[in-house]
């Protein structure tokens, strides 16, 4: 059952990321295209249902697997709990913490954006993306390599 997890864990982080990486780029098509009204229309459509359909869902698929694998990796470790496996688990979850926070900030600017299609302007949002790899980066880097 442990195995099933992780593969569910796996599958769900990897949906959530791709509403990570894609949600920020139509921000700056969004921003970028503010008076374009037909554009933006479609842009707003898209950012919801990406948003709401497919991040959130997959947020709480993988916070729960995520949080299952926690509860069972005393039975799958032996009875040692991952938190006792080293600080590499809190590190992670710091990074999980602070990832949690930057997809709630999107469901915040696409809303700011819904709003005033002028409140940031595409470069803020360009730079913005780039949030989410250099934390995937750190989160890898700490399950695979286990550092400390």
């Amino acid at each position: 059952m442990y195995n099933w997890i992780i593969w569910f864990h796996i599958i769900s982080m990897v949906s959530w990321f791709a509403v990570l990486f894609y949600l920020p780029r139509l921000f700056v098509y969004h921003a970028e295209n503010s008076t374009n009204q037909g554009f933006i229309d479609v842009v707003e459509v898209m950012e919801m249902k990406i948003y709401t359909y497919i991040g959130v869902p997959a947020f709480w698929a993988t916070v729960l697997s995520g949080s299952a694998l926690i509860v069972l990796s005393t039975q799958h470790y032996g009875g040692v709990n991952v938190f006792a496996m080293g600080g590499w688990m809190h590190a992670k979850l710091t990074l999980v913490a602070f990832l949690t926070l930057y997809f709630f900030s999107l469901g915040r600017f696409r809303l700011k954006l819904k709003a005033n299609p002028t409140y940031k302007n595409g470069k803020f949002f360009r730079f913005y993306n780039e949030i989410p790899t250099l934390l995937l980066m750190g989160i890898v880097a700490l399950v695979v390599i286990k550092p400390f």
